[in-house]
């Protein structure tokens, strides 16, 4: 055999050595690459998620920024109110003490002499009849009298 034909072997001998070694290898890398492909595609669909979910966490932020906003005018609105209900404690009280000290005492003042009123009234109701039946009788009498003095006269 010539050198030729010996490197020729040689050269067979390591392609069939290299092909039963890089076969497993090729297989491998193919999986490898489909495993990469399903990756690249799951990596595409989670970063669609991600841009969905980034979108809705910017809306939520503009939702509790509201709620913030609404929440402290709420606060403000119902610290006022709360200053107002105090006020208008104060006025109640203010009002209560002046009916209490002043108009209570007027009111029994008044009461007292209506009743005192009302009692001699009541007392006097069965004389004041005949009274008036005198009152008539003395403007006859008067009426009588001057018919009388101008006849006179």
């Amino acid at each position: 055999m010539t050198n030729n034909e010996l490197l020729l072997a040689i050269s067979d001998m390591m392609d069939q050595k290299l092909d039963t070694r890089l076969k497993p290898i090729e297989t491998d890398i193919k999986s490898m690459k489909e495993d990469i492909n399903t990756l690249k595609e799951d990596v595409s669909s989670l970063k669609t998620d991600v841009s969905i979910l980034k979108t809705e966490v910017a809306i939520i932020k503009e939702d509790v920024n509201s709620l913030k906003i609404n929440y402290n005018t709420l606060s403000t609105e119902v610290s006022n109110l709360k200053d107002d209900v105090n006020l208008l404690k104060t006025d109640v009280l203010s009002i209560k003490l002046f009916q209490e000290n002043t108009i209570l005492p007027r009111l029994n003042t008044i009461e007292s002499c209506y009743t005192g009123t009302y009692t001699r009234y009541k007392n006097y109701a069965d004389k004041m009849q005949p009274a008036f039946d005198d009152v008539d009788l003395l403007k006859k009498v008067v009426s009588e009298h001057s018919k009388k003095l101008e006849h006179l006269a």
